[in-house]
C-alpha cells in the first residue's frame, strides 16, 4: 500500500506538468500561435514578478539559500566539465554541446516540479536556484557562445533587477501593504503555466533527424548533474528540506532557452533543438525514477 502511494503521489507531481506541456504541444501543431508576445511578456514582467514576490516576501532570508544556491552552481559548473570532453569524443561543436548540459529547465519545469514535489514552503528554494541558473546563463553561458555579450544588455534584464530589488527588499526589511502586493502575486502566478504551455508549443519546432547528438545529450544531462550532486552533498551542510530540492535540480533536462541563444547567436540552432526535445522527452522516464528514491 505504501508503494501505491508513493506512486500516486508521483503521478499527481508530474501530471499536471506534463499534461500543460502536451497541452501547448497539441494546441500548437494545429493552430500555429505566435506565442512570441507572451513569451516575451511572461520574460519581461510575469517571471520577474513570481521572483520579486518570492524573494521580497518578509519571511523569505537570503542568508537560509546561501548553500544551496553554492551547491547549484557547482551542480551547473561540474555538468559542464563533464560535459566538454565528452563534446571532444563524440566530435561535437562543444559551444553546441557544453551549455544545453549546465543549463537546464529551472524555470519552465524546475519551479512547477519542486512546488508540486515539496509544496509551496518549497517554492523559495526553487526560485533562488530558477534566479542563479538565469543569470549564469545571461552570464557565463552567451559570454561561452560569444564574446560579443553585453554586461549592460544583462545589468537591463527585467529577471536579475527582480533578484536585486527582491533580495534587497528582503535584507532591509522592506515592506508594503499586501494590497499593493497582490497584484505583483497574481502577475507571478500567470508565469509557471505558462511556461509549461511554452516548453509545449515551442516543441513542434524541432524533430528528430539530429537524433545522435539528442541522445548523448538526453543521457548526460541528467546522469552528469546528479553525479556532481551526490559528490558535494556529503562535503556541505545542507538543510535536510534543501537536499531533495537539490537533487531535482541537478537531473533536469536542458533548457529552451539554450535554442533560443544558439538561433541568436547562430550556433547551431537545429542541434541545440535535438538537445532540448530528446532531453525533455527522456526526463518522462528520469523524473519519476528520482521522484521515486527523493519521496
Amino acid at each position: 500500500m505504501h508503494q501505491l502511494d508513493l506512486l500516486y503521489r508521483i503521478v499527481a507531481v508530474i501530471f499536471p506538468i506534463f499534461s500543460i506541456v502536451t497541452i501547448g504541444y497539441v494546441y500548437s501543431r494545429f493552430y500555429r500561435p505566435d506565442l512570441s508576445t507572451g513569451n516575451r511578456i511572461n520574460m519581461d514582467l510575469f517571471t520577474p514578478a513570481l521572483i520579486f514576490d518570492i524573494m521580497s516576501a518578509s519571511d523569505f532570508s537570503l542568508s537560509n539559500y546561501i548553500g544551496l544556491a553554492g551547491a547549484g552552481l557547482l551542480v551547473m559548473l561540474g555538468s559542464g566539465v563533464i560535459a566538454w570532453p565528452l563534446a571532444r569524443l563524440f566530435d561535437f561543436q562543444w559551444k553546441t554541446f557544453v551549455p544545453p548540459m549546465m543549463f537546464t529547465n529551472s524555470g519552465n519545469m524546475g519551479v512547477p516540479l519542486i512546488l508540486l514535489a515539496f509544496g509551496k514552503a518549497a517554492l523559495p528554494a526553487a526560485i533562488v536556484l530558477f534566479a542563479l541558473e538565469n543569470f549564469l546563463h545571461f552570464t557565463l553561458g552567451q559570454k561561452l557562445i560569444s564574446h560579443r555579450t553585453s554586461i549592460l544588455n544583462l545589468i537591463k534584464n527585467p529577471m536579475v533587477i527582480a533578484t536585486i530589488a527582491g533580495i534587497s527588499f528582503g535584507i532591509f526589511g522592506i515592506d508594503f501593504a499586501e494590497t499593493a502586493r497582490m497584484p505583483i502575486h497574481m502577475l507571478g502566478q500567470i508565469s509557471i503555466p505558462l511556461m509549461l504551455f511554452s516548453l509545449g508549443a515551442r516543441l513542434t519546432e524541432i524533430d528528430f533527424k539530429d537524433w545522435k547528438i539528442g541522445v548523448v545529450s538526453a543521457l548526460v544531462c541528467p546522469l552528469s548533474g546528479l553525479l556532481i550532486a551526490m559528490l558535494i552533498l556529503p562535503l556541505i551542510s545542507l538543510p535536510k528540506e534543501q537536499i531533495p530540492v537539490l537533487l531535482l535540480f541537478s537531473i533536469l533536462p536542458p533548457a529552451v532557452l539554450n535554442y533560443i541563444v544558439a538561433e541568436q547567436f547562430n550556433q547551431q540552432p537545429q542541434l541545440v533543438a535535438s538537445i532540448v526535445l530528446m532531453g525533455n522527452l527522456s526526463s518522462l522516464a528520469t523524473i519519476p525514477v528520482v521522484l521515486w528514491f527523493i519521496l
